[in-house]
């Protein structure tokens, strides 16, 4: 509980003056995506709402809308736990991912997305080469969400962060991070390249096959 206390402390500067669950939801939802919670954690509402110095009430609603895009669960007389998504919602997921991406990189290179999509694979490489594969994980996160923003649209934006909020939460079925992200390393520094050198038909050719790649090794770690 002390440890998410002092974590949670550095996010309060995020909430402002008027501390709203809408807020409180972002941070969540990031924590999230980052895997500093994990599937079936049970969530402290005294530990979180002291962390972020918020109340109760507000943490609930919090609580609530997190539940309605499917990353928490209430548990009567239980609690609220963080989601496991089943092998239904991963392609469920990915049916999603290639109509989001497919049309990004059908766009075209925008400078300033490229200079966020090249830091998050450096990102990923530097993790990589410190055996850090949970930091390989949220680098590949947001090489994903910054490639969506190539289409330019705050609501695709936001649909994909809570997409990859949910996507986080079935990588950890994952026995062993490493075979999982590994070619992905290489595999994001060459769908930039594509995009870089501006042949957007090859680059949606390679997402799918990159997509198809993605999903069947999650599928496969759901098998009995």
């Amino acid at each position: 509980m002390d440890d998410v206390v002092a974590d949670l402390s550095q996010d309060r500067p995020r909430l402002g003056r008027s501390s709203t669950a809408e807020r409180v939801a972002d941070i969540l939802r990031d924590r999230i995506s980052e895997g500093f919670f994990r599937p079936g954690q049970r969530l402290s509402e005294e530990s979180i709402s002291e962390g972020l110095g918020v109340s109760r009430n507000t943490l609930r609603e919090a609580f609530r809308l997190l539940g309605h895009e499917r990353l928490l669960d209430h548990k009567l007389n239980r609690g609220v736990f963080v989601r496991l998504p089943s092998a239904e919602d991963v392609s469920d997921l990915y049916r999603v991912r290639r109509v989001l991406e497919g049309a990004a990189v059908r766009i075209g290179p925008a400078p300033e997305v490229l200079a966020v999509i090249k830091e998050a694979v450096l990102d990923a490489e530097r993790a990589a080469a410190q055996d850090d594969w949970q930091g390989v994980g949220t680098a590949n996160i947001r090489f994903h969400q910054a490639l969506v923003s190539l289409n330019g649209s705050p609501r695709i934006d936001e649909a994909m962060r809570q997409l990859l909020a949910e996507l986080r939460l079935v990588f950890h079925v994952m026995e062993n991070p490493r075979a999982f992200h590994e070619p992905f390393v290489d595999r994001n520094r060459t769908l930039l390249g594509l995009i870089e050198s501006g042949q957007p038909e090859k680059a949606a050719a390679y997402l799918d096959d990159y997509l198809d790649h993605a999903e069947r090794l999650l599928i496969d770690a759901y098998a009995p």
